[in-house]
């Protein structure tokens, strides 16, 4: 409002016109603390024990898989020549792109200041590093004698093996292990101020206790979550570090977002492979990567927005905006697919061009045609508002995008190694039962990972939510900003 020649005018917003805001029903900032701390602080509900107990089976059939494929050797996959690299690879590649989708949503929108990252960022970066650990699996696998990946590190040794700089292969084992690092403290740094608080509680609901064990427990996890809240107090020079730190930290890990699956995409560019041989991999992989993370982020928050009763912190316009970043990175990566059959005409190269034929319409067609369903067709749904706002056909096409951007490494992997120069080398590859339950054994890995996450840790960042609703603002009515009938009163509630 303001007044002009002595007169009252209004100068709000038109309600046809106005956005929802980040947290619905105008909560007060004690229900965001409540609603998210009781995840970690109640009894699991049934579900999550059944689930956990069948991700954590899966994930032993992964180590037993591994255990067997080290005491038999690397026969036991379908590898043959050509395709030296099969799914080992292939889930490599998967894996890590999917945990790009974290650090873009913690590290880039922050740098940008897009409020809506808040409620989905805690997750995001949790399943980055989840992802990452999957993906570290299989290099150190894949290389046969496995006993000496430690090769492939820059250790002086009495052997005079030393690895090879000029190797992407190489470049590979640094760019994931600082990503895994910077991700992980980027990670723990956002969790400081939610630790505090949830010992903070434990502290005070412990005097409500009555049986011993109960108490043995909550003193427990008191010293536990205060030993890595680090003695967060709340004080003002706690929040200067932490901010200054946590910008710090985004600015470390945007590059990262950019410089992992370029170097990833490396591994392919600098061969002499047709299908491989191209310069436009570095932004098609960062793109697919960004494109399949966002993906695997609306697969595991929508089931949990639903069984946590979480939609009023979890919104419609969180999902909308996710759903609009896949549009834009599917189309990107639909644009690079059409840019590699032009490419392909366009360079006279016959191999390039038999390569690329040979994935539409070679004894692999049927993946090149899976591939572009899911990951060209589908998003494009998106352009239309009712389906970006129906949870359900949410959930569907993220599954068809995890689904895609699989067979997209496939092709990518496999099909460009099955039919190369030569004719007479040519082959076909088919992945044994070893190799399909050590990959489905990576999800349960995953799975058990993220279930024991959103256990005991906060899995939405409590006082980054707080911090975009209306109550936290002070120019609007609910922040106290004086309006034509004075001040609103301000959310209470525990804080």
């Amino acid at each position: 409002m303001s007044e002009a020649a002595g007169q009252t005018v209004e100068t709000h917003t038109p309600e046809e016109l106005a956005r929802p805001t980040y947290v619905l029903n105008n909560h007060p900032f004690g229900w965001i603390t409540d609603k998210v701390s009781s995840i970690v602080e109640d009894k699991m509900p049934r579900w999550w024990n059944v689930a956990f107990g069948v991700s954590f089976l899966t994930m032993m059939m992964c180590f037993v898989m591994i255990g067997y494929l080290f005491t038999t050797g690397v026969g036991v996959w379908g590898l043959n020549h050509p395709v030296a690299w099969g799914w080992a690879i292939v889930n490599f590649v998967f894996w890590i792109g999917i945990g790009h989708a974290g650090t873009l949503i913690s590290a880039i929108l922050f740098l940008l200041r897009q409020k809506w990252r808040t409620s989905i960022n805690r997750t995001a970066e949790a399943m980055t590093i989840f992802a990452v650990i999957c993906a570290g699996i299989f290099p150190g696998i894949h290389v046969g004698r496995m006993w000496y990946a430690w090769w492939l590190l820059p250790i002086p040794n009495a052997n005079s093996v030393w690895p090879q700089f000029r190797s992407p292969l190489l470049w590979d084992v640094f760019a994931v292990s600082t990503y895994f690092t910077v991700s992980l403290l980027f990670w723990y740094m956002g969790l400081i101020p939610d630790l505090a608080t949830i010992r903070d509680r434990l502290r005070k609901n412990a005097g409500k206790l009555t049986t011993g064990s109960a108490k043995l427990i909550n003193r427990f996890k008191q010293f536990m979550y205060g030993l890595f809240a680090m003695g967060w107090t709340g004080s003002n020079r706690h929040w200067w570090n932490y901010e200054k730190a946590y910008l710090l930290l985004a600015g470390l890990s945007t590059p990262l977002v950019l410089s992992v699956h370029s170097i990833v995409s490396f591994d392919f560019a600098v061969s002499q492979v047709p299908g491989w041989h191209t310069t436009i991999f570095p932004p098609y992989f960062v793109a697919g990567a960004v494109f399949s993370g966002f993906g695997m982020v609306l697969t595991l928050m929508i089931p949990m927005r639903t069984l946590f009763k979480l939609e009023d912190i979890i919104t419609i316009r969180h999902l909308e905006y996710m759903c609009k970043v896949i549009i834009a990175t599917g189309s990107i990566v639909g644009y690079a697919y059409a840019m590699e059959f032009f490419i392909a005409w366009y360079g006279g190269n016959p191999y390039e061009l038999y390569a690329f034929k040979n994935r539409a319409a070679g004894p692999y067609w049927w993946a090149y045609w899976i591939m572009i369903s899911c990951n060209v067709i589908c998003p494009q749904l998106f352009w239309f508002k009712w389906c970006r706002t129906k949870v359900w056909f949410i959930f569907i096409i993220s599954i068809f995008i995890n689904i895609g951007m699989w067979f997209e490494r496939f092709v990518i992997v496999v099909v460009s190694l099955h039919r190369d120069f030569l004719s007479s080398s040519w082959g076909y590859y088919s992945p044994t039962q070893i190799d399909i339950l050590t990959f489905i054994g990576t999800f349960g890995l995953f799975m058990t990972l993220f279930l024991l996450f959103i256990r005991y840790l906060p899995a939405i960042a409590i006082f980054e939510v707080k911090a975009v609703t209306p109550q936290a603002n002070p120019h609007h009515e609910l922040g106290g900003a004086k309006t034509k009938n004075g001040p609103k009163k301000k959310g209470g509630g525990n804080q």
